[in-house]
């Protein structure tokens, strides 16, 4: 069983290092802060302890797991891997260097892996002299918990090193979805209307906060409304995705951030870890209450669902990933309720194209156009599945 080295221990590089340790390997996590070295091994020992309270583990596994790990203060310390996850800053250049260096260290066979969520993995790759084992695997957080891991292959990475992943992947218990490389990759792609077309409606007036957190979760079934899960996510990441993506998309105005989550960020409302965002977290104030309107919920759903389904037909028109990884995606990397391709399959197609170009009627806008291939499957009476 190869040897993994894990770069970074922040959240994400921790619950890496626990999910490989977990599923039998040998673990290197690596960072050049001795203090944060020791806050994960606290945390992860934490970790451990709590699922073999609560019956998850044995002791004795436990004990194996926390075993299997290293706390390592350099990559140097690589030289024996078989793959290498990158779990550090979004930062193209500091990334680009690490992996430079990584190459005058590691085995010529090694698989160099980042764990970026919307970083170019061909720049990547370009910064090594075997760009071929270099690719994309990117997990959701907390990574133990999250089933979805999106591999994506860069132009340059050789289809045996992305066969030599996918199989691997697939035996740490995860479910695996290939994506091509592009902004975003499937999930913080196919996902930016959920909290863009909010921040729209709120805009507009149309609804406030809480109404439309309650008809998100209470007519549309997901499990966190969009302004409740950006502010457990973090206004600050939150914003930076969504610019990162509207930046690489050449400025396409489908993916253009909200100034209502720019002026939060600024302000330092981060969300829950800074006790206030979208709401105020503090323990004497109250929640303020929804406006539970069933008619205007409804039309919230009908209007960030339809954008969901725009976004997620346009990615497999451009063969971003197949249909069944694209619905996947959603439902195991985001929890959505239901594939996003499938449930244009029960609204109907007509219908979805119907409601997009109702909606560019109106505004006349970019943002609101309909995906060529909805408006050829309306035509021709077909459906995804």
């Amino acid at each position: 069983m190869i040897k993994v080295g894990i770069i970074g221990s922040g959240s994400m590089g921790t619950g890496i290092a626990q999910v490989a340790a977990t599923a039998g390997h040998e673990v290197l996590l690596c960072d050049n802060n001795p203090e944060a070295l020791k806050r994960a091994k606290a945390y992860l020992e934490k970790i451990m302890n709590r699922l073999v309270e609560k019956g998850r583990v044995s002791r004795s596994d436990g004990e194996a797991i926390l075993s299997r790990i290293q706390y390592v203060d350099s990559v140097y310390a690589y030289n024996d891997t078989g793959l290498v996850i990158e779990a550090i800053v979004e930062n193209l250049d500091i990334k680009k260097a690490v992996f430079e260096q990584l190459e005058d260290i590691v085995s010529s066979d090694c698989i160099l892996a980042s764990n970026t969520s919307s970083l170019s993995i061909a720049s990547i790759a370009s910064a090594c002299k075997k760009p071929e084992r270099v690719l994309g695997i990117h997990f959701f957080n907390p990574a133990p918990l999250m089933k979805l891991v999106e591999v994506i292959p860069a132009i340059q990475t050789d289809v045996s090193y992305l066969t030599k992943v996918t199989k691997l992947i697939d035996t740490w218990n995860k479910e695996v979805v290939v994506a091509k490389d592009t902004p975003g990759f499937i999930v913080n792609r196919v996902a930016r209307p959920f909290y863009g077309e909010a921040l729209r409606i709120y805009e507009e007036g149309i609804a406030d906060i809480p109404t439309i957190d309650w008809a998100m979760t209470a007519l549309g079934g997901f499990r966190m409304g969009p302004f409740t899960l950006m502010d457990y996510i973090g206004n600050d990441i939150n914003y930076t995705v969504t610019e990162t993506v509207f930046k690489a998309f050449y400025y396409d105005p489908r993916y253009k951030p909200a100034f209502t989550q720019k002026r939060l960020s600024e302000a330092g409302y981060l969300g829950r870890k800074t006790g206030r965002g979208y709401y105020d977290y503090k323990e004497d104030v109250e929640k303020p209450e929804a406006n539970k309107d069933d008619q205007l919920g409804q039309q919230i759903v009908d209007r960030v669902v339809t954008m969901l389904i725009n976004e997620a037909a346009d990615a497999l028109y451009l063969n971003i990933a197949s249909k069944e990884d694209i619905d996947t995606a959603m439902t195991k990397g985001v929890n959505y309720p239901k594939g996003l391709l499938k449930w244009a399959d029960e609204i109907g197609i007509v219908r979805v194209v119907k409601r997009m170009d109702d909606l560019y009627q109106e505004y006349l806008e970019d943002r609101y156009r309909c995906s060529p291939l909805l408006r050829k499957m309306a035509k021709e009476g077909k459906t995804f599945f």
